[in-house]
């Protein structure tokens, strides 16, 4: 229908067009200039003599004398009337045509505009719905796509899931095989010497040991991409919160209060830190009384961690244990009793050290601090919580746990696995996920 009004509506205008053009080539008749032969006043030789004569006849009327550019003007404002009256008569059939050709188009729109215009929005409707429908399969299309994506990303996560914990599990089978042959008899210890020496000169132990070798360097390849690609902005070892420390300022710090006071001569901390930036020095972990501002502190200093007891003097260092944009798990292990202090990172001793604020006993009713420190200038909740923007940490931490007791290896290495549940061990002096913290200046609580 709608192509049917258009033919129809460009019929109209060229009749317009033929005429307006047809109408003026009618009427223009060719106009000739001719030019007649002079009158014939002259006078004779004849004349000249009966002029002479008198004669009683009445003078006879003398006719105008017409030159030739009289007759070719006369001529010239008749050809000019002539066309005058010629261009009047066709505007004036013009102005009919344009009349009735007028009439006629509005007598058409008024019969077909009404349909035309159905057909046109009928048109649009169907255009919209086919090209709401290609829209909508190509959605489902690419649902379909990630959907099968997702699902080939989870079987293969879960079968190096899977892969690593039978590793795990043969890891610590070959740990309790070891640790039951170290405990069998001499007999038993001679016999399997006497085996391992027949075992090197067949050569078969070092085939042993190279094979070993090898499955663990793959094994340890595929943990460093599986915790990479899973852990990379999760938190760790399936805590459920976290702190932020967006900026190194003056203020930015959080108040942990203590389940219980205690008095003690033992202590185990122990965190999860990503640091932001590793710096000369920054406080992760400070307990401070008024006694003493120095009393345990966990700080990090570029990528070592420094574990201090009653001041700076007497440290224990782990070197190369921070890296930037990393988690790591470090754990502070400190008893009075010789002094002797230890570093755990990640789950593995790293340092450890005797004569460590040896006898030093821990004082009651102190304040503890992450990511910052009172220093020299604490007084106990006396003055606004102004600090050292030098020493304030940058980053996120997580899983922070106190005891007043020394925690053996497995303990610690239980909350070291970063795919493991070790938030669930709490503390029995700071207890993550239920002693009160108190994030301030900008330190915000994330899940």
């Amino acid at each position: 229908m709608a192509s049917t009004c258009m033919r129809t509506f460009l019929q109209a205008m060229c009749l317009v067009v033929l005429l307006s053009t047809a109408v003026p080539a009618n009427y223009g008749d060719d106009i000739k200039v001719s030019f007649g032969e002079d009158y014939f006043n002259e006078i004779t030789d004849e004349d000249q003599l009966e002029e002479a004569t008198p004669t009683p006849s009445p003078e006879p009327c003398r006719s105008p004398v017409f030159t030739k550019w009289d007759k070719l003007f006369t001529m010239l404002e008749n050809s000019q009337m002539k066309e005058n009256m010629l261009l009047q008569y066709a505007d004036d059939i013009i102005k009919v045509e344009l009349q009735s050709l007028r009439g006629e188009l509005l007598q058409f729109v008024a019969q077909y505009g009404g349909s035309c215009a159905s057909a046109v929005e009928g048109l649009v409707r169907r255009v919209g719905i086919q090209t709401e429908t290609r829209l909508q399969n190509a959605m489902d299309r690419v649902r379909e796509v990630s959907a099968d994506q997702y699902v080939q990303h989870d079987a293969a996560l879960q079968q190096l899931l899977a892969a690593s914990v039978n590793q795990a599990t043969r890891m610590e089978q070959l740990e309790s095989s070891c640790l039951k042959l170290g405990a069998a008899k001499s007999f038993q210890a001679r016999h399997l010497m006497q085996e391992v020496t027949e075992a090197e000169n067949g050569g078969r132990l070092q085939k042993t040991l190279s094979t070993i070798s090898s499955d663990l360097q793959i094994i340890r390849e595929q943990l460093i991409l599986y915790t990479r690609s899973v852990f990379a902005n999760s938190l760790p070892s399936g805590c459920d919160t976290g702190l932020l420390f967006p900026t190194r300022s003056s203020t930015a710090h959080v108040e942990v209060s203590p389940k219980t006071p205690f008095q003690n001569n033992a202590a185990t901390i122990c965190l999860w830190a990503k640091p932001t930036q590793v710096l000369n020095k920054t406080i992760l972990f400070s307990y401070s009384t008024t006694g003493n501002a120095y009393e345990l502190q966990l700080v990090l200093n570029g990528q070592s961690v420094f574990f201090t007891v009653d001041g700076e003097t007497h440290l224990v260092e782990a070197s190369g244990a921070a890296q930037e944009g990393q988690w790591v798990h470090i754990c502070a292990v400190w008893s009075s009793q010789q002094g002797l202090a230890s570093l755990w990172v990640n789950g593995q001793q790293a340092a450890s050290s005797p004569g460590v604020a040896e006898g030093h006993e821990l004082r009651s009713k102190g304040s503890i601090l992450l990511g910052q420190e009172y220093g020299r200038s604490f007084r106990h909740l006396s003055i606004p919580d102004t600090f050292d923007a030098d020493l304030a940490f940058t980053g996120k931490m997580t899983g922070v746990n106190m005891w007043d007791r020394v925690l053996n290896s497995k303990e610690i290495s239980q909350q070291a696995r970063i795919d493991g549940s070790g938030c669930g061990i709490r503390g029995n002096v700071v207890a993550w996920g239920v002693s009160d913290i108190e994030p301030k200046g900008g330190v915000k609580l994330i899940y």
